[in-house]
């Protein structure tokens, strides 16, 4: 599986006349709504996606921050971004594609050939490539999604997986430790769980980090490559940039969407510090 697109890549495809949708996703905790630095900035072409309202839904009693959206929804936002089948789609942030990495295994996850532009938006300015501004016209697409390549666990599903296989805390330390828990309802992690930070997977240039470098990582953190590893954060988001890393690396990711926040919100799920 093809994770990641170089920039000088995306520039080929686009001048070999490929069919290529680029999507920004743009999204931080911080700042959730990304739309005005999208108008300020971004690779020409590329379409504004809304993690908040287009790559999750509204989150119902007990639920994570960030659920998955419903097959038909996420559809019906597909299609406004301009997508039609056998579209190859090219997605980015400007954060180390944190963000842009739940797009990635999100549009993977519904059937389509989705890669991770590597660098992300600083990357193509350090090619000195042009930056378009404002909004881009979009044509819709009639793309079609089905839900069904990766497997995903559930609430119920992590203690049995914990107790015959890994799973990644993809959080900061400080917060697997429960030493700072600055939004979900208790501090700490899912007892068993390994920690995992997410910027560990890439290079001083935002960059991932090679194929060697990211296997030596999670081989230090004792993952077979041969056993599926489940991924979790806080609230689905950056466990998919560990999902990232572990493809690349030639592991099999299993992405708990959930994560800390729906597991801390019932206090029948035990919590572990340290």
């Amino acid at each position: 599986m093809t994770v990641l697109t170089s920039v000088d890549q995306l520039v080929r495809d686009r001048a070999a006349g490929r069919a290529v949708r680029v999507l920004d996703v743009r999204w931080s905790l911080a700042s959730p709504d990304g739309r005005d630095a999208y108008r300020a900035g971004h690779v020409p072409g590329a379409v504004y996606v809304d993690l908040e309202t287009e790559l999750s839904r509204h989150p119902g009693p007990g639920e994570g921050r960030h659920p998955l959206p419903h097959e038909a929804d996420l559809q019906a936002a597909a299609r406004s971004w301009g997508i039609d089948d056998g579209d190859a789609v090219v997605v980015y942030d400007d954060a180390g594609n944190l963000a842009a990495s739940r797009a990635w295994w999100l549009l993977s996850h519904a059937g389509l050939d989705v890669t991770v532009l590597d660098g992300a938006l600083g990357a193509w300015r350090a090619a000195g490539l042009e930056l378009a501004t404002g909004d881009e016209p979009v044509e819709p697409g009639s793309v079609t999604l089905a839900y069904g390549t990766f497997p995903v666990l559930t609430l119920d599903e992590v203690d049995a997986w914990v107790a015959t296989a890994p799973l990644l805390d993809a959080r900061a330390g400080e917060r697997y430790r429960g030493e700072h828990e600055p939004i979900d309802p208790r501090a700490g992690h899912i007892p068993g769980a390994l920690s995992a930070p997410t910027a560990d997977n890439l290079d001083a240039t935002g960059h991932f980090r090679d194929v060697a470098a990211l296997q030596e990582r999670f081989a230090g953190l004792g993952l077979d490559p041969a056993v599926p590893v489940g991924v979790y954060c806080g609230s689905g988001v950056t466990a998919a940039h560990e999902a990232v890393a572990l493809t690349v690396a030639g592991y099999r990711p299993v992405l708990y969407a959930g994560s800390w926040s729906e597991w801390s919100s019932h206090p029948d799920r035990p919590v572990a510090t340290g």
